[in-house]
């Protein structure tokens, strides 16, 4: 009966040690997509990924789209991603959203499931609404271990994003 007790609380130790590696290792976004205040309103079409220091998209976090024919509405990343790799596209693509906060994550890994090399990346996110304008927000940030936490201002169609990481 000892021995399952002891062994319980080294698993329980152990999980907890995993959860807290993984949580040093994951860059937190939260974002917000504001409602305008005249005109009418459509949903914003955004898309979300990380670029290496080169500017090469390493990975597409997320795409939110109601109909693909206005993705190219989302100019870089259109050029960047979306005309070269339909099934990412397709793969990595959910609904669009309404006003409202929204929280990503980035493990760190690439779009083939490879761990990306410690270094300096960026995160882009792009959003463009009909009747509405479009917004392009670039944040660098280190992949190193060290912590994150940058807030970055809110635009038109992209709302306050805050970028964080604890440190390993």
């Amino acid at each position: 009966m000892k021995l399952h007790r002891i062994g319980a609380a080294l698993m329980l130790g152990c999980s907890l040690v995993t959860t807290s590696v993984l949580a040093a290792d994951t860059l937190l976004i939260k974002l917000e997509l504001p409602k305008p205040e005249h005109g009418p309103y459509h949903r914003p079409y955004v898309a979300v990924w990380v670029e290496d220091a080169k500017e090469k998209p390493v990975r597409l976090l997320e795409i939110w789209r109601e109909k693909p024919d206005w993705i190219k509405d989302l100019r870089r990343f259109w050029r960047k991603t979306g005309r070269a790799d339909q099934a990412l596209v397709d793969a990595r693509t959910g609904a669009t959203k309404g006003p409202g906060q929204y929280s990503l994550s980035w493990d760190g890994l690439d779009n083939d499931g490879k761990a990306v090399a410690p270094g300096q990346y960026q995160l882009v996110l792009e959003a463009a609404r009909e009747h509405g304008g479009r917004n392009l927000v670039k944040q660098a940030f280190a992949w190193d271990g060290s912590a994150v936490d940058i807030q970055i201002k809110a635009g038109s169609e992209i709302g306050a994003v805050h970028l964080t990481k604890g440190a390993k």
